[in-house]
C-alpha cells in the first residue's frame, strides 16, 4: 500500500513539475484564476488572520506558481515570458477586483508598485530558473533564493502560529514542506535531492527553534489614567487568564502620569480587572490581535 501511495504521489509531482503541456491559453487562464482567488481572499474578512491570507501579502505561494511555470516551459525564453505574463495579469487583477470594495478605491493601486517591481524581475528569474531543468548542482544554487523567500515566510507565519494557535498552521506546514521538498521534486540527481532536502530540513529546524526560543509578544499600552479609567501606583491589575500575557501599571515620565501596560503572548478574548486602593473593582473585556486590541468596560 505504501509503495502504491508513493507511486501515486510520484506521478502527481512528475506531472506538476514537468509533465504539463503549458500552452499560452493555460498560462492566461491560470493567471486570471490566481488573481481572482487572491482578491476574494483579500476582500472577505473571514480569511484575514488565517493561513489563506498569505497569498495576498507574501511570496511563498507565488514562488510555487513560478516554479511550476518554469518546470513546464520549453526554453529559457519561454519560461521568462510565461512567468512575466502570468504575474503581469494576476497581480494587477488582484487590486482591480478589490477597488469597488475598498475605501481607498483606485488609490489601492499604490500598493501594486511593489508587486510590479517583482513582476519585472520575473522575466530574468524565469530565464535563469529554466536552467534548473538541466539537473546540475548549480541548478540547486538557482533554486536557493526561492527557498530563502519561502523560509522568510515560514519564520513569519510560524511566529504568527505561536501567537494565534491553531491559526496559520496550514501556511506554516506548506512553507516547511516546500523548503524540504522543492529539491526532491525538481531534480532527478539523488545527491542534489538528498543534500537539498537535508539543507531544507536543517533550515526548518533552525527557524522553528529560534521562534520557540523567542516567541512573539505584543507590547502595548492599554489605557492611561483618566476620570473614566482611574489608575495609580496603588492600583492592581490582572488578566483572568495569565496565558494571554502580563499587565502592569507604569509611570510614564513623558506624560507625567500612569498607564496600564500589557505584554500579550497570544490572541483571543479575556477579562481585565483593575482594583483601586479601596477595593473597588472595574472589569473590562479584552480582545487581542497580533498588533491591535480592543478594550470595553463591562
Amino acid at each position: 500500500m505504501e509503495k502504491n501511495n508513493r507511486t501515486v504521489i510520484g506521478k502527481i509531482t512528475d506531472k506538476l513539475f514537468g509533465g504539463i503541456n503549458l500552452t499560452w491559453p493555460k498560462v492566461i487562464i491560470a493567471a486570471v484564476i490566481a488573481g481572482v482567488i487572491t482578491a476574494v481572499i483579500a476582500i472577505i474578512p473571514q480569511f484575514h488572520n488565517t493561513s489563506f491570507i498569505g497569498i495576498t501579502v507574501s511570496f511563498e505561494v507565488w514562488v510555487l506558481f513560478g516554479i511550476i511555470i518554469i518546470m513546464n516551459s520549453k526554453s529559457n525564453l519561454d519560461s521568462a515570458l510565461k512567468c512575466f505574463v502570468f504575474f503581469l495579469i494576476s497581480q494587477p487583477l488582484v487590486y482591480l477586483i478589490q477597488v469597488p470594495f475598498s475605501e481607498l478605491g483606485w488609490q489601492l493601486f499604490v500598493y501594486y508598485r511593489y508587486w510590479f517591481m517583482w513582476t519585472i524581475l520575473c522575466f530574468p528569474m524565469g530565464f535563469v530558473g529554466y536552467w534548473m531543468k538541466k539537473d546540475k548542482w548549480w541548478g540547486y544554487l538557482i533554486l536557493l533564493p526561492m527557498i530563502a523567500l519561502t523560509a522568510s515566510s515560514y519564520a513569519t507565519y510560524f511566529s504568527d502560529f505561536l501567537f494565534y494557535m491553531p491559526k496559520f498552521i496550514l501556511i506554516s506546514v506548506f512553507c516547511a514542506a516546500a523548503m524540504i521538498l522543492y529539491p526532491v521534486v525538481i531534480f532527478k540527481d539523488k545527491i542534489i535531492r538528498t543534500i537539498g532536502a537535508a539543507v531544507g530540513s536543517v533550515a526548518v529546524i533552525a527557524i522553528t527553534v529560534l521562534c520557540l526560543l523567542d516567541p512573539p509578544v505584543y507590547n502595548t499600552d492599554i489605557m492611561s489614567n483618566s476620570e473614566e479609567h482611574p489608575l495609580g501606583a496603588s492600583y492592581t491589575v490582572s488578566l483572568a487568564d495569565n496565558s494571554y500575557g502580563d499587565v502592569k501599571i507604569v509611570y510614564m515620565e513623558e506624560i507625567e502620569d500612569y498607564m496600564l501596560h500589557a505584554d500579550f503572548r497570544k490572541a483571543g478574548d479575556t477579562e481585565l480587572t483593575v482594583v483601586s486602593p479601596d477595593g473597588v473593582k472595574t472589569e473590562y473585556n479584552v480582545h487581542i490581535e497580533r498588533d491591535t486590541f480592543d478594550v470595553t468596560k463591562k
